[in-house]
């Protein structure tokens, strides 16, 4: 293997290893909310600081990349590619960060008179994140495209739990607080599978050379 081509190989070993840092750190958000736990939380503050590192280090080698080999054609799509599934990793991790503090804050109040079930969800997040991790690492435009599908049934998810706090809200005025809070855990989740539809966009990019970006009914 050429040297270059060993560069390009440890840069999609970087960015598989920030992807499994940041899926854990989704996965771990949503279960010290829906557990209560506490350590889970913590854990995913902790992380923050490794995966922004983690961002910087893959963009400095994307720039010494660049500079040094002048990569073309396919090659020259992984090393963009490189530098935006990066930045959506960190904004998904630190959406992960915000739903762990408002778990945390959530754990010191009452809770809501009726349980608001967000398994289908984070779920649905959840396999986004994972699956589009996946298409990338195999540069897999089909199993992308079915990411990008993923996202209307999201967004369903994420309405109907607007729809059963609001009408509590309504009914009874001493949930707002509380029931606002986890509204904004329902959308940071939702933000975070449209972090991973990003990078389903960019793995068809590099795939096939194909920019769907704003063109998603073009490619269901």
């Amino acid at each position: 293997m050429r040297p270059f081509e060993e560069d390009l190989q440890s840069l999609t070993d970087m960015l598989q290893e920030m992807g499994a840092l940041v899926a854990h750190a989704i996965q771990r958000s949503v279960l010290s909310l829906v557990e209560k736990n506490e350590d889970y939380a913590h854990q995913v503050i902790r992380d923050e600081s490794r995966v922004d590192q983690m961002e910087i280090t893959i963009d400095d080698k994307v720039a010494s990349l660049i500079v040094r080999e002048q990569p073309v054609a396919r090659d020259m799509r992984l090393v963009v590619s490189a530098i935006k599934i990066s930045t959506d990793l960190e904004r998904m991790g630190d959406l992960a960060v915000h739903i762990a503090e408002r778990a945390l804050s959530l754990m010191t109040q009452p809770p809501l008179p009726e349980t608001v079930n967000f398994g289908e969800l984070a779920n649905l997040v959840e396999s986004m994140v994972l699956g589009s991790l996946e298409s990338f690492v195999n540069r897999d435009a089909q199993m992308a495209r079915g990411i990008l599908e993923s996202d209307d049934a999201v967004d369903r998810s994420r309405k109907a739990i607007q729809r059963q706090l609001t009408e509590l809200m309504q009914r009874d005025t001493t949930t707002i607080v509380r029931a606002l809070d986890y509204l904004i855990i329902a959308r940071k989740l939702e933000r975070i599978g449209d972090h991973a539809t990003n990078i389903a966009e960019d793995v068809i990019f590099l795939a096939q050379g194909v920019d769907v970006r704003h063109r998603v009914a073009e490619v269901a």
